[in-house]
């Protein structure tokens, strides 16, 4: 863990003074495609309260507004219903299915879902999807 915090594309989640989560973004720095993806880890006693919304959105408004971003993607699982709708409430709308796009720990592949946000549908805190 202390090897990925080391990267400063990587985000601490703090709740309460505990490390819960990390997010993480790479950008593409070509202006004709400048955009920046997110990746996003909450501990599992932490699903379910709001947090991975609150941790995505505080994200993109830092790559929109700080590193200038028009557009960001996110991968989820896409069988993972409940992070999919974390995402939506933050904006991002689904692109497309990816097939067998991650590997799963027992060496099956397994789908992801592609989703992006542009810069003018980010969603605020007490906006619906």
């Amino acid at each position: 863990m202390e090897e990925l915090l080391a990267d400063e594309h990587t985000l601490v989640i703090e709740v309460d003074g505990e490390v819960i989560g990390a997010a993480q973004f790479d950008e593409v720095e070509d202006p004709m495609y400048r955009s920046a993806g997110i990746d996003l880890y909450l501990a599992t006693p932490m699903h379910g309260r709001g947090l991975g919304s609150e941790a995505v959105r505080i994200l993109a408004r830092f790559l929109i507004e700080q590193r200038g971003h028009h557009r960001l993607t996110i991968d989820p699982a896409a069988d993972n219903a409940p992070a999919i709708r974390a995402y939506e409430k933050v904006g991002f709308r689904r692109v497309g299915v990816m097939r067998s796009y991650e590997r799963g720990p027992d060496g099956s592949w397994h789908d992801g879902l592609l989703m992006e946000l542009l810069a003018e549908e980010i969603a605020g805190e007490d906006e619906p999807s």
